[in-house]
């Protein structure tokens, strides 16, 4: 029966493996010699969840398990480095000048502190083996590792795989809403902008971002949106407005006048007597907003035509001479200083 002491020969071969720095990277992560790739990925992902250091504070026992399984998935999970480790033990990596562990046997060095969970960490650490070159001149995939051990207060910049892009659409496309054709990463991608959209949306396109190679993560992107300016239309809040040219006698005499709205002609009521700049609503025919419409809104602008005909001239100064109430007087009387 076995015993927790070890024998002679065991005692000796661990302090050989210690003095000449071989470690059995299949050992450590617990799988067979012809493991595949998704094999080694399982492994290193079950262990690092049982080794983590934030899951085992204080525990230095876990760290340096933890250093191990790390070190020992990043050469299994490359294919070049897995062939020259299989070929020359722990001489793989002398042609560069350091050992497996790295420069001044330093160890795998990774700060842990600046994920927003478990799987985020886990994921970033399966892609970015191999992808960045350190300082130590192996690839440790996190860039801003002091080499330190296990930081918590260094920084770390957070991978941000979400794409950005701006997008111009017209005043009539943002009212009826429209869809644009993108290539986003050698991929076309439909986008559908939604009625009633503004100047300065964001929209957001789940999963349509940038790719982080070895793991299929991949970010948002989002389109910025620019509504060009009209001629005649503006929104201000959920309104949509314009101006609306009037004559004098519609002014005065008011009457019914086709407009134009977004949905086409309609009927529009001036009132006698209504004061140029006045606002006449028609409810319900602005801007989109969701299952419903905004109100429209005219401004009543009185134009005054360039020339006048001799008849209409004729027709002011009777106009003139009949007027019998002095429009200034009052204004006089509470203009003197």
């Amino acid at each position: 029966m076995r015993t927790g002491r070890l024998d002679l020969k065991e005692r000796t071969s661990k302090r050989v493996m210690a003095s000449s720095g071989y470690r059995d990277y299949f050992k450590i992560l617990g799988v067979e010699r012809n493991a595949t790739v998704g094999e080694i990925k399982r492994a290193f992902r079950r262990l690092a969840r049982k080794y983590h250091p934030d899951l085992n504070p204080g525990n230095l026992e876990a760290e340096t398990k933890f250093k191990e399984i790390s070190e020992a998935y990043e050469v299994l999970s490359d294919q070049e480095k897995r062939q020259k480790y299989e070929r020359f033990g722990q001489y793989w990596n002398r042609g560069n000048g350091i050992g497996a562990t790295g420069p001044n046997g330093s160890g795998f060095d990774v700060d842990f502190g600046n994920y927003g969970n478990f799987d985020d960490f886990i994921n970033d650490l399966l892609g970015r083996f191999g992808g960045v070159k350190g300082s130590s001149g192996f690839a440790t995939g996190f860039p801003g590792t002091t080499g330190s051990g296990f930081p918590r207060s260094a920084a770390r910049p957070t991978i941000n795989l979400d794409a950005e892009v701006k997008i111009k659409i017209s005043f009539s496309e943002a009212f009826h809403g429209t869809e644009r054709l993108l290539s986003v990463n050698d991929e076309r991608v439909q986008v559908k902008i939604p009625k009633g959209i503004r100047d300065g949306s964001r929209l957001r396109l789940k999963g349509k971002g940038n790719l982080q190679p070895g793991t299929g993560r991949r970010g948002d992107l989002y389109l910025n949106l620019h509504v060009e300016t009209h001629s005649i239309w503006r929104l201000e809040g959920d309104q949509l407005k314009a101006d609306l040219p009037v004559a004098l006698d519609e002014i005065v005499l008011g009457g019914k006048v086709i407009v134009l709205t977004p949905d086409g002609d309609a009927e529009l009521v001036i009132p006698s007597g209504t004061a140029s700049g006045s606002h006449l609503r028609l409810k319900g025919k602005g801007w989109p907003l969701g299952n419903t419409r905004g109100d429209l809104i005219f401004t009543l602008i009185m134009q005054l035509p360039n020339e006048w005909s001799f008849e209409e001239l004729d027709l002011f100064q009777k106009m003139q001479q009949l007027r019998k109430k002095d429009i200034r007087k009052s204004w006089l009387k509470s203009a003197r200083l």
